[in-house]
């Protein structure tokens, strides 16, 4: 029997292409945890636990997230069953609650490792790809009209994405939807555009501003109000035309259920690091299915590794009519792959190959890494 031999993690620190600004802060720089499972037959599996803006965003950062693996995660599961994956999901719900993030980088490691040593893709543990590549979002977030516009531009015509999501929260509604309208006007039928609000506004904010945004051309609102005002995300849900979609209130399939009973948004915004993991991911996006909810392949910002195992899950699911917001990569200044996700034709391709797909390439890990000291669980330690 193949067990768990160790559990390796680190901290990379990578810039972003430019400011990322959000309602809560504005990112320079992406910092994601690495896990590596040294399994006993030889194999490894990769995974990486990715959050965004630090505790501004939510309850885990990479400092916390690190912690959680070395000190309570890896020692639970090192000398267990390897191919035990649903055995290990189970146990760490057991000794750790929360920390969604840090069980997601353990998980997708597990399963990469299980999809490398029988030779198949995640996606064919999920039950198969139905999809070789999905469309996929890019995120305005300069904070500059013209900066968005310029970019948006030069996106359509290299034919790498002709959706767009703008980050908006930090000034007033009426700044907001004017800075919306006029890349809207400018980009014309060329584009798709989507508001993410990253929870800013007051009911009383959401209700005039919905309206004036679909007037804009908008498309769909990501968490217009707080993810804990269910009642008001179902009155906007009901009163208007513009899609509403839910992203922070879903942290796995208990609140996927509470959304979708109370009709508190039209689309689920599915992330495998905010779900807890690809195995809670896929059942977030059954309720959702089930509700008849549209469904986004949303991101956390990740590096290729976690983006990579994130469209192993998106691969297999039939209807992403919303399409998928997965290019964290190309926020980066480095990719961390030996072979980077493709990019074309307004469309991101799944990656190929066992496991989730992903090879690192050790001369960029080596120089983003925050420290030269890698933490190790190891068996009888």
């Amino acid at each position: 029997m193949t067990t768990i031999d160790r559990i390796d993690t680190l901290i990379l620190d990578i810039p972003t292409i430019r400011g990322h600004v959000l309602s809560m802060a504005t990112m320079r720089t992406q910092t994601a945890v690495l896990v590596r499972i040294r399994f006993s037959d030889g194999s490894e599996g990769l995974g990486e636990g990715t959050t965004i803006g630090g505790l501004s965003y939510g309850p885990e950062s990479p400092e916390s997230i690190r912690s959680a693996i070395d000190t309570y995660l890896a020692p639970a599961l090192t000398g267990r069953a390897a191919d035990d994956v649903n055995g290990a999901i189970q146990l760490m719900d057991h000794v750790a609650r929360g920390n969604r993030i840090a069980k997601t980088a353990v998980e997708i490691a597990l399963w990469d490792g299980l999809g490398k040593r029988l030779g198949v893709s995640v996606a064919q543990l999920f039950g198969g790809a139905v999809h070789a590549r999905l469309p996929v979002a890019w995120t305005l977030a300069s904070g500059s009209s013209d900066t968005d516009i310029a970019e948006a531009e030069a996106m359509i015509a290299a034919g790498r994405h002709d959706i767009f999501k703008l980050k908006i929260g930090k000034r007033t509604v009426a700044e907001d939807v004017a800075h919306v309208a006029r890349i809207k006007a400018a980009l014309g039928d060329a584009a798709s555009i989507r508001v993410d609000v990253n929870q800013t506004w007051t009911l009383a904010d959401a209700r005039r501003g919905l309206p004036a945004l679909q007037d804009a051309g908008c498309e769909l609102v990501e968490q217009p109000v707080a993810a804990r005002y269910l009642n008001a995300m179902a009155e906007l849900t009901r009163a208007h035309e513009i899609a509403v979609m839910a992203d922070e209130a879903l942290n796995g399939p208990e609140d996927a259920l509470a959304v979708a009973t109370r009709g508190a948004a039209d689309v689920f915004a599915v992330k495998i690091a905010q779900s807890g993991g690809l195995k809670r991911a896929a059942e977030v996006v059954a309720i959702g299915q089930a509700a008849g909810l549209g469904l986004y392949g949303g991101t956390m910002l990740e590096t290729g590794l976690s983006t990579a195992a994130a469209l192993q899950l998106f691969s297999t699911v039939e209807r992403l009519d919303w399409g998928t917001e997965l290019f964290g990569p190309l926020l980066l200044t480095a990719d961390i792959l030996a072979q980077p996700i493709i990019y074309r034709d307004f469309h991101v391709e799944v990656p190929q190959g066992p496991g989730i797909g992903a090879t690192l390439d050790p001369d960029k890990i080596e120089f983003y890494r925050r420290d030269r000291t890698t933490r190790v669980a190891a068996a009888g330690a």
